[in-house]
Parts: structure tokens; C-alpha cells; sequence
């Protein structure tokens, strides 16, 4: 009888083999922080209108250059546990807000990183994230205090413009006017009676290349990439209909053979589906009045012939949403069948006309009254990285309306009110007994990486301005960093964010906040990683480019 043979690594023949087991007694909490600093060290220089940009190369050799904390932290394959967790609060910020998904990661890190320093002497991660959860409340609690409700009426496209400004800055400073005002209007044009149920989804766009970006518009319906099909490009006033199925005469499912006798039984062959394909036409535009037909599949070549000759509008869209989307502008319902529609399933245009942007030809799709259900955007641009950057800007803008809808209330921006955080949660720390009190403080301080990352990128004197920014809100300014910084001895670095009309959206803030808390916590709960070996065999190797080169 053989001994009991002891294992003699810790965890070796618990696990199958390939395992590997990361505990605290290694430092994991250290280096979970080391990795969080990592990820948002990387995202923080692109923090604000004076944050650089990135090229991240995705697995698919799509080049990515922007700015856009979002879009950077999507395309870059992480795999460390911890920081992907970080990154799930920043992507839930992107699809809740649409907005501040750089503060998440930028604040979770520093509130990691003033942790790392209660852990070096000698506090206790439970009672960190005590501090921490209860240094929240008071954190919210300033944020509700500095509420300034400066929307009266979201409709009111001047203060809508004013709101977005500095929402569309920190991704695209020096044109910030020009997309705001493009947006502003493209909102105007589609809001409900109701701005509650305004949905983001109706405020399209298109990019079109060439020209510059001042020669972007807004146009009150949708716009495509294509032409028509037909050889009629333009219809007025039109009943349309939608079809979800090919406009064509159904294939049968068997095969057949004919034989022919003579040149006559040749010439008369197809005449029965041509006359057959002319009946189907001919009832499409005699009985119901159709001008215009959207197919969603393929459009046979007799049907589109005998269409051109009835003059109707022949228009092929190939994405299911952009068809939903052409069903809701025209009020028109999707028919699955080939026939003529009922009064109910058909829908109205004022204007379908193929116009030239720039070496382009699109089809524009027009309703002319003052309310429409979908407003498109049209931007011009030299590259197509510029133009795509534009574009995750101008979606930035779009959602923080729908966060307006929500909640009309807006807080100081460039930085101010997260000195007003620091300030306030700082002061109730100091009057905290016990250990929690220098957890409270931590987490106040961690609030100054904001207006400081802001300063850094703008190339200003960090302290002179956290110190300036304190001062000045003692005296009740709500002050804020100036990154429009040039003259040494006329200016300080520091603005009234009141006067200069530079405002965040409060629910954006409010949700940022919470989750970075959030994430931060989760991440110094952490004690062990375990992993198991990933799936899968070996790589196979990668054929060389230049294989058939000698």
C-alpha cells in the first residue's frame, strides 16, 4: 500500500493542469491596481477638448484614430479579468449615456490608485470600500446641491446648441459650434410632442467624402449612398409602398424541360410572363395609385422594365433597419407579399429626388412639414478616419439630448464641479472618527484628477490651477479650467464656467460617478484570480505575405 503522496505546490492537483491562481498573499491587489492605472493612464490623455487621439489597429486591421475613450476601449482586445471589468462600467456609461464613458475609466483608476496607498499603510480593502461607498453619498449629495436647471424647453433650439457645445468639445474642439447647431436642428426637426419618447435612433447619418466640414447640412427625412434603380429619379407628393420581399415573379421548384417546334412557339415563349409581370404593374399603380416601390430583396429586370414604363420609382434598400427607417418617414407598413397594397399599408413622401454631393450621387428622401419622424445629418470631410470621428462626436450630442429628455438639469463643466466634489466630501471626511475618515478623503481627492488631466493636456501649470480652482470656489465661483490658455501674464488658466456657458450634463455625471465607484470597489474586493487555460490547441502558423517572392 503506497503513502498518501502530499501535493507539493499549492492547488496542484486540485485543478486540471494548465490552471493558474493569482492570491493576495502574491500582491494581487497591488497588481489589479497596476493594471487599472494602465488602461486609464491610456485613455486619460485623451481626456477634453485637448485630448490627443489614438490609432488602435483592431484584429480586423481596421484603423481607428480618435479620441473617443468608448471606441478606444471597444477595439482593443483585452484580456486581464480586472481591467475588463473597469471597461464593462465604461461600455454600460456608452450605452446608458452616451457620454463620459472617459470618466468612468479615468476615475476608477485614481480612486484605485489613492486605495493603493490606505493598503500600503496597512488599511484593509473592507474597510476601503466602506469608506468609499459612504464617501458616494456625500459625493452625490454636492453633485444634487450644484444642480442648475437651464433648460426650459428642449425644443428651443438656441439652448439646446448652447447645452451641446462643450458635449461635442471634448471630441471635436474648433468646430463644436457648427455640429452643435447641425445637431440642435436635426433634434428640433424629429423631437414628439413629448420629449420623453424621443428616440436617438431618428437622427441619422450619412458621411459623404470631400469638401470640409462647413459644408455639412441637415435634411428633414433620410439620405442614401445610391440612385434608384429604374430611369425615373424623381417623384413629388407620392403614395408609397414597402416591400420586405423581391419584386419579381416567384421561381418555381421544379425544373422542366420544353421542347420547341418552330421559330413562332420561340418568339411566344416568354410572352406569358411578360404579360403576366405587366398585369402584377398594372394593378400596383391602377388600382392603389403607387409612385413610388422600396424593395427589401431583389428586383427582377422585366419587372423594373415594365415599372420605368408605368413611371414608377424603383428604390433598393438593403439593410432591414434602413427599411424600418424608410417605413417610419413615410408612414408606410413593410408588406411581405407581392400585390397591390391596402389604403393602411401604404405611406406618403413629399420629395424623392437624386441629388450630387460632392462627387456622390445620392437619393434624398424629403417631407417637407415642420415636424418629421427622421432628421439626417450630411457630413463632408477630406479622410474617412475625420469623418467617422465626426460622426462618434455628433452621436455623443444625440445622446446627450436623450439624457436632457430624462433630466433637463445641467452642473458646471471644465472641471468645476468635481472640485466641488473633492471640497465637500474632503471636509466630511474630516469630520469622520475612526479609520473610515481617510478613505473618505481619498476618494474626495481622486475627484481632482479631472480638472488636473484637463490642465496637463492643455499644457497649464497643474498645481497653480487646483490651487487657483480652490480659491476660487471658496469665494462661490463656480470656476473651471481654461484650455483656451495664451497669455501668461492676462490670463490664469481658470474661467466662471457660468459665464462662459460651459455646463455637463447632470445625469451623465451622476451615472459616471456611480459606476466608477462602483467598479473601483468590485476590483478591491478581488482577493484571488483564478484561470483556467484558455481553449483550443496551438496557433497554427501564419502563411508569410511574400510566399511567392523569391
Amino acid at each position: 500500500m503506497s503513502s498518501l503522496k502530499l501535493p507539493s505546490a499549492p492547488n496542484a492537483g486540485l485543478f486540471k493542469q494548465g490552471y493558474t491562481s493569482h492570491q493576495s498573499e502574491d500582491g494581487i491587489v497591488h497588481r489589479n491596481i497596476q493594471a487599472v492605472r494602465e488602461i486609464a493612464s491610456m485613455v486619460r490623455t485623451s481626456v477634453g477638448p485637448s485630448g490627443r487621439n489614438k490609432i488602435v489597429v483592431n484584429h480586423l486591421q481596421k484603423i481607428f484614430l480618435t479620441s473617443d475613450a468608448g471606441t478606444i476601449l471597444r477595439e482593443l482586445d483585452i484580456v486581464h479579468p480586472v481591467v475588463k471589468v473597469i471597461v464593462m462600467a465604461s461600455q454600460q456609461q456608452e450605452a446608458e449615456m452616451g457620454d463620459a464613458s472617459n470618466l468612468v475609466v479615468v476615475l476608477a483608476g485614481e480612486l484605485l490608485n489613492q486605495a493603493e496607498e490606505l493598503v500600503r499603510i496597512g488599511m484593509s480593502t473592507a474597510e476601503i470600500v466602506q469608506g468609499y461607498e459612504l464617501a458616494l453619498k456625500y459625493a452625490l449629495e454636492a453633485l444634487d446641491k450644484q444642480q442648475l436647471t437651464e433648460i426650459d424647453d428642449i425644443a428651443d433650439r438656441k439652448q439646446l446648441a448652447r447645452i451641446l457645445q462643450p458635449v461635442i468639445a471634448a471630441k471635436q474642439h474648433g468646430i463644436e459650434d457648427l455640429l452643435a447647431e447641425h445637431v440642435a436642428d436635426a433634434v428640433s426637426y424629429v423631437l414628439p410632442k413629448d420629449p420623453k419618447k424621443f428616440n436617438v435612433d431618428n437622427v441619422r447619418v450619412v458621411k459623404i467624402m470631400g469638401s470640409s466640414i462647413e459644408s455639412s447640412m441637415v435634411i428633414k427625412g433620410m439620405v442614401f449612398n445610391s440612385e434608384p434603380e429604374g430611369s425615373v429619379k424623381r417623384a413629388t407628393n407620392a403614395k408609397v409602398a414597402v416591400f420586405t420581399c423581391p419584386v419579381d415573379i416567384s421561381q418555381t421548384e421544379t425544373k422542366g424541360t420544353v421542347l420547341l417546334h418552330n421559330a413562332k412557339e420561340m418568339l411566344d415563349f416568354s410572352k406569358g410572363e411578360e404579360t403576366q409581370v405587366e398585369d402584377m404593374v398594372k394593378e400596383l399603380v391602377e388600382n392603389s395609385g403607387v409612385k413610388v416601390i422600396i424593395a427589401g430583396g431583389g428586383i427582377g429586370a422585366l419587372a423594373l422594365h415594365y415599372l420605368n414604363r408605368y413611371g414608377v420609382l424603383v428604390f433598393k434598400v438593403g439593410s432591414k433597419f434602413d427599411l424600418q427607417r424608410l417605413c417610419r418617414v413615410t408612414g408606410a407598413a413593410p408588406i411581405p407579399r407581392l400585390g397591390a397594397p391596402t389604403a393602411d399599408e401604404l405611406g406618403l413622401i413629399d420629395l424623392i429626388e437624386t441629388e450630387e454631393i460632392g462627387g456622390d450621387r445620392v437619393t434624398v428622401f424629403k417631407q417637407e412639414d415642420t415636424t418629421t419622424r427622421t432628421a439626417t445629418i450630411v457630413l463632408r470631410g477630406a479622410t474617412q478616419n475625420m469623418l467617422d470621428d465626426v460622426e462618434r462626436a455628433v452621436d455623443d450630442g444625440v445622446n446627450a439630448v436623450k439624457a436632457l429628455t430624462k433630466n433637463s438639469s445641467v452642473v458646471p463643466g471644465a472641471g468645476a464641479s468635481e472640485i466641488d466634489i473633492a471640497e465637500a466630501v474632503v471636509a466630511q471626511g474630516e469630520r469622520t472618527s475612526g479609520t473610515l475618515q481617510y478613505a473618505i478623503k481619498k476618494f474626495g481627492l481622486a475627484f481632482e484628477v479631472i480638472p488636473r488631466t484637463l490642465a496637463e493636456n492643455a499644457g497649464l501649470d497643474t498645481v497653480e490651477v487646483i490651487s487657483k480652482l480652490y480659491a476660487l470656489h471658496s469665494r462661490g465661483v463656480p470656476a473651471g479650467v481654461d484650455i483656451n490658455f495664451e497669455d501668461t501674464a492676462a490670463k490664469t488658466g481658470t474661467l466662471n464656467t457660468k459665464e462662459n456657458g460651459i455646463f455637463d450634463i447632470y445625469l451623465a455625471k451622476r451615472s459616471a460617478i456611480e459606476l466608477a465607484t462602483t467598479a473601483a470597489c468590485t476590483v478591491l474586493n478581488v482577493d484571488q484570480i483564478i484561470m483556467a487555460k484558455r481553449a483550443g490547441g496551438p496557433q497554427i502558423p501564419q502563411q508569410r505575405a511574400d510566399w511567392d517572392q523569391d
